[in-house]
């Protein structure tokens, strides 16, 4: 059924019935009496084909009709081929998520944007936990410098609801540069003295500049683990 629809998209020869049409062909166009043309596709033993029939006169050319759709085809093909589908991939966080659990959901996040998806993290907040925003936005901040080579920042952390998100996009490929602090850290599997003095400071001024709020946050998870357990009871 698909191959008749093109088959039928194109008017060929005698369903051709205007006065006089354009014919393109190896960087040359002419104009001349669709009588001529028929005469023409005839001599050569090929068809005449209207591939722009809006146009004034109408445009043909001289081609195998069947060439002519495999020609189609083939180019349609390759241009859904080169359509990337771009998904947007959720990373899910509670306000306490572990240290074991941050890794796996960081190596995820680096496969999906390496793939050339988008990834939207979020932290999720129960109860009164809300109270304690700062520690999912720490928790997002340090998503996002982790996932620097891969991935670049869409949209700062922001609250919605119950919800914090955060939003990335992919790099480009061949443009991913490696960030300082990947280059800090192979500097500390060296084990150069002065490397590791370096790598401690850059680290310091990467972190967010909100007041301490990696220190905030600390703080925050011993106050929620009590809110937590003063609801349960």
């Amino acid at each position: 059924m698909k191959n008749d629809n093109m088959k039928n998209q194109y008017r060929i020869n005698e369903q051709i019935r205007v006065r006089e049409v354009r014919i393109v062909g190896e960087g040359e166009s002419t104009v001349v009496p669709t009588r001529q043309a028929l005469d023409m596709a005839h001599d050569q033993g090929v068809d005449l084909v209207e591939i722009s029939p809006n146009a004034n006169p109408p445009v043909c050319r001289l081609i195998d009709y069947s060439k002519f759709l495999y020609q189609q085809k083939k180019r349609q093909k390759e241009m859904k081929a080169k359509q990337v589908k771009v998904e947007v991939k959720e990373i899910r966080f509670g306000p306490q998520t572990d240290e074991h659990d941050y890794q796996f959901k960081l190596k995820h996040a680096k496969e999906f944007l390496e793939e050339g998806n988008k990834v939207r993290a979020y932290v999720f907040f129960r109860g009164r936990s809300i109270l304690f925003k700062e520690q999912g936005e720490v928790l997002l901040l340090r998503f996002a410098n982790d996932l620097e080579e891969y991935g670049k920042v869409e949209h700062m952390p922001s609250l919605e609801g119950k919800k914090m998100f955060l939003y990335l996009a992919p790099k480009k490929a061949g443009v991913a540069k490696k960030s300082q602090q990947a280059r800090d850290r192979e500097r500390l599997r060296v084990g150069d003295d002065e490397s590791v003095a370096e790598a401690k400071e850059a680290e310091r001024q990467q972190a967010p500049s909100n007041g301490g709020l990696f220190a905030n946050a600390k703080i925050s998870a011993d106050a929620l683990k009590k809110l937590t357990e003063s609801e349960e009871d």
